[in-house]
């Protein structure tokens, strides 16, 4: 008899699920996506050397330690999200579109920059390289490159083919730098705010601009916890009432969530007025405060604290990989910690490659995900 009511119990809640989300079972019954290419856009929490390609300074040690034995463009010990997912395709590492040397773009292309803004900014201390130019440069990539290959069989190997354009995922990260801005400009939290609905509609065109060039499937990640970095926490003023029990700025993370919340009503509209996209929302913000505010849980250590610095209570007075003159000689200063692979915080503002793969792991079931689609199910659509 119990056996009985438990398999009524069973049927009854996949019915309701039947009912409920019936485009989403039909999606999860569905074949796995076969993404060819990648094109990804974002700021420096993907960037993998796009920085270093336009003003020709690479990425100093210790970056890159863990994983490439060596700096590699990104402002890491070692992989970034984004490689994890490249690599679950069985794709090689993005190579930024800015770099003339080495880069293979079959597997498409990476257009994010360290620094980058939604909106273009007019201070001198933001990068140029905002959405709006990725964009530009997306338009200007897409038609070069199948030029490109018109010419020869060097450069079918070395760009994608048109076909893969439309097949692709297009992966977005981007956005912490749009509400950091404004508190480096001396703004409250409600002015923050106030131009975030402007950020979002400039966002929704880039989407759309992607989907007329036949875009397709796209994965886009809201914004992190920024009140947790070290950078803000360590050089923005901060009262002990706006520091939650965790350690972390209250209006920082607020300021995030609202965005986040904008981010997924814009996202929801896009889905309507793009009929044939397949839109993913990631909620990376869960995760990542998930994984700094449980640390200890889940076997990492300092999760306010770089791994990767010098002084102070962030060690975040002298930036990881900066050297000083002692005696006449450079000695670098900023170094790495003994054991990157327990700490969260790279520098101050990125993430190590644990916590990096850590996010990835759990982003990748479609658990943190709306709808809640595995990353290789990314390219069906849903429809509630």
């Amino acid at each position: 008899m119990a056996c009985r009511f438990l398999r009524l119990v069973v049927l009854s809640a996949l019915l309701a699920v039947i009912t409920s989300f019936p485009s989403l079972v039909l999606a999860l019954t569905q074949t796995q996506c076969e993404f060819p290419a990648i094109f990804n856009f974002g700021d420096s929490n993907s960037d993998t050397g796009g920085f270093a390609a336009a003003f020709g300074q690479q990425v100093p040690p210790p970056n890159g330690e863990t994983y490439f034995r060596a700096p590699a463009g990104r402002y890491s010990d070692g992989r970034l999200i984004i490689d994890f997912i490249a690599g679950s395709f069985g794709l090689s590492y993005l190579s930024p579109y800015l770099n003339s040397v080495g880069s293979n773009f079959t597997g498409g292309a990476n257009f994010a920059f360290a620094g980058a803004t939604i909106r273009q900014q007019t201070t001198s201390s933001s990068t140029p390289f905002s959405l709006f130019i990725q964009n530009n440069e997306f338009n200007d990539f897409h038609p070069r490159s199948q030029m490109a290959r018109r010419k020869g069989i060097v450069w079918q190997e070395l760009m994608p083919k048109e076909e893969d354009f439309s097949r692709a995922l297009y992966t977005f990260d981007i956005g912490q730098y749009d509400l950091t801005v404004g508190y480096f400009l001396n703004m409250s939290t409600d002015q923050v705010k106030a131009y975030v609905p402007d950020v979002l509609n400039q966002f929704a065109t880039y989407i759309e601009n992607i989907y007329l060039q036949g875009g397709r499937s796209f994965w886009i990640h809201n914004t992190g916890p920024a009140g947790c970095l070290p950078y803000l926490l360590d050089q923005l003023l901060i009262t002990a009432e706006q520091v939650d029990k965790v350690g972390c700025a209250t209006p920082f993370n607020e300021v995030a969530q609202y965005f986040n919340q904008r981010l997924k009503e814009v996202v929801a509209q896009l889905r309507k007025d793009l009929p044939l996209a397949a839109i993913t929302y990631v909620d990376v913000y869960s995760i990542k405060y998930s994984l700094i505010s449980q640390a200890s849980k889940y076997g990492f250590k300092r999760p306010l604290v770089a791994c990767c610095g010098y002084g102070g209570k962030y060690n975040y007075n002298i930036q990881c990989g900066m050297k000083i003159i002692k005696d006449g000689k450079q000695i670098l200063m900023g170094k790495s910690c003994k054991d990157p692979s327990v700490r969260i915080i790279w520098d101050g503002i990125h993430f190590t490659e644990a916590a990096n793969k850590w996010v990835y792991d759990r982003i990748v079931d479609g658990s943190y995900s709306d709808p809640p689609i595995p990353l290789k199910m990314a390219c069906h659509r849903f429809v509630n």
